[in-house]
């Protein structure tokens, strides 16, 4: 399965944490968070990553066009990277650009998951490929609001959602399928997952600070060879920057 990942937005909420860079390319440990992305994609089941991007963020653009010329021909990123010029007339309408250049299904991933890791990733694919119907059906991804709230990272109230009777939020990883909205196919589904890497989407200052202090322990963790492994813990309030 194909990946979008939609790197156009300006980042307006992330204030002086974002006036040096766009968005996309703010640093998180060292790393631009899309770098950190296409790291995962590509250590993931997922096949080629279409970066989706918009004249609100030509740095990202530019960027993402080095990446791919760079690596291409070597056995790197940019053999598997393409760049898709969306119009920048907001998120869902460049999604839906973008969703008419690829075939379907689809994974569609933010920028903004600077922990996001290949397991989360194909734990995701799994799910959707052993739904009946996965082709046509489209996949939700959300974590727990309790999750975020106990990680310190920021909830935004309009987007959050009930599954089973529990607080969730989305974590901007999805899967689009191929149905054509007749409602004949399959309905569309919903899998929660109460792990980190998917609950910490860098919106505000906070949340970079809380990913910046995630991937400290991280590296703590590997220094020591913690059997556990990195982020995929769950429930850890360890979040001091």
């Amino acid at each position: 399965m194909d990946a979008l990942v939609m790197c156009g937005g300006r980042g307006t909420r992330l204030g002086a944490v974002g006036e040096a860079a766009e968005k996309p390319l703010v640093k998180v440990g060292g790393e631009p968070m899309v770098n950190r992305v296409l790291d995962a994609l590509a250590a993931s089941r997922a096949d080629r990553a279409h970066a989706v991007v918009s004249p609100q963020a030509p740095a990202t653009r530019e960027h993402l066009r080095t990446r791919a010329t760079g690596a291409a021909g070597h056995g790197g990123t940019g053999d598997s990277l393409a760049v898709v010029d969306a119009p920048g007339d907001g998120y869902v309408a460049d999604l839906g650009y973008a969703l008419e250049r690829v075939d379907r299904p689809v994974l569609t991933v933010v920028a903004d998951l600077p922990l996001l890791s290949a397991a989360a990733i194909d734990r995701v694919l799994g799910a959707a490929g052993d739904r009946a119907g996965a082709a046509d059906a489209s996949l939700a991804v959300y974590v727990p609001v309790d999750l975020k709230r106990g990680l310190g990272v920021s909830v935004d109230p309009e987007t959050t959602t009930t599954v089973d009777g529990r607080p969730v939020a989305p974590t901007g990883l999805n899967v689009v399928g191929a149905d054509d909205g007749s409602g004949d196919g399959p309905t569309d589904a919903s899998l929660v997952l109460d792990t980190e890497p998917l609950a910490v989407n860098a919106n505000r200052p906070r949340d970079c600070r809380v990913a910046e202090a995630l991937l400290r322990r991280e590296r703590g963790r590997d220094a020591s060879d913690d059997p556990r492994g990195p982020t995929e813990q769950s429930n850890s309030t360890d979040t001091s920057p």
